[in-house]
């Protein structure tokens, strides 16, 4: 199949298209290069021996997408183009709120403008809001603590929605939990520009001495050692999830957490990427940040029952692979 991945330069979404190529699909990538970098688009050619497309687009430019889909003979979606931090969020609630529910909705009205009837939308565990863990795609969504989370909830209703009026579209809403690692040849990897929101390019920085310390938000969270639980997954296993899920979607709207089913607190992953890299990573306790919570991991039956998916890969290969990345 030929298939469009927006972001597909971002970190999930160049392993994707890396995955995509290696299962045998084609690739077209719609980015705005906002957290990311035009020399990935080389690097996955590199990787994979195959050309790939690229448009330097914004998702939110409803004439862009037309000529893409006007272009090209599109089998199916993967959507990753979207802003993703928890605490910019808050800070820039409306940013937030036209970026990811504009990408989203302009999309979805190419799809049924242009026939395309499989669609693959990364969503996350913060929809679950504060519920008990393990979460299962079952549960009711509870109001979550971030406007992210409140994007990627309105995102899949709108899914839902649209999906009710146009039957012959299958949508697949991949609920996924915190991606680190990186592909095995070092190429690519999680690069943020800037300061890393996330927890793994902030170790890996400051290992290599780009920055000073780690901040670890908050030690007082009932876990098991005071800071907030993560399900952290192998970048790789989660790409092989979303090939697993495009060639797969069916009509209707299937929900599906992408996860390892384990909890692993901050210190817990510090702990195992130092002994892993035989490195030492100096972190400070600081205060909790904004709209985090304390603990969030996947019950992941579900997609290994339907799907025949599950992650492969340990922490220590995922802490091993993203030093291997930093140094590279």
């Amino acid at each position: 199949m030929q298939i469009l991945v927006t972001g597909g330069t971002g970190y999930i979404g160049s392993h994707t298209c890396v995955s995509l190529i290696e299962a045998g699909h084609s690739v077209i990538i719609a980015d705005n290069l906002s957290n990311s970098r035009y020399e990935v688009v080389s690097i996955i050619e590199q990787i994979t021996g195959q050309r790939v497309i690229f448009y330097e687009v914004d998702v939110t430019e409803e004439a862009a997408i037309a000529e893409i889909f006007s272009k090209h003979k599109i089998d199916g979606v993967i959507h990753f183009a979207g802003l993703k931090s928890v605490g910019e969020s808050v800070e820039k609630p409306l940013l937030y709120y036209k970026n990811n529910l504009l990408s989203t909705m302009i999309l979805t009205d190419a799809c049924i403008k242009y026939g395309v009837n499989r669609f693959v939308f990364s969503s996350s565990a913060t929809v679950y809001g504060e519920n008990d863990v393990p979460f299962e795609e079952s549960m009711t969504l509870k109001p979550t603590t971030n406007p992210y989370g409140e994007t990627k909830v309105m995102s899949e209703r709108i899914l839902t929605d649209v999906v009710q009026s146009n039957p012959e579209l299958g949508v697949m809403l991949l609920r996924y939990f915190n991606p680190v690692g990186a592909h095995e040849s070092g190429l690519i990897g999680e690069a943020p520009n800037g300061i890393p929101n996330n927890l793994m390019p902030f170790v890996t920085q400051v290992a290599k001495g780009k920055l000073p310390k780690l901040h670890v938000f908050g030690d007082n969270y009932p876990t098991v050692d005071g800071t907030g639980v993560r399900d952290y997954i192998h970048v790789v296993d989660l790409a092989e999830g979303h090939v697993t899920a495009i060639e797969q979607v069916t009509r209707g709207v299937r929900i599906y957490n992408l996860g390892t089913g384990r909890g692993t607190s901050v210190l817990e992953l510090v702990k195992t990427f130092e002994e892993a890299n035989n490195i030492e990573v100096p972190y400070e306790i600081i205060e909790r940040r904004l709209g985090d919570i304390a603990s969030c991991y996947a019950n992941v039956k579900k997609a290994k029952k339907e799907l025949g998916w599950v992650a492969k890969r340990d922490l220590i290969a995922m802490c091993k692979d993203s030093w291997h990345f930093e140094k590279k």
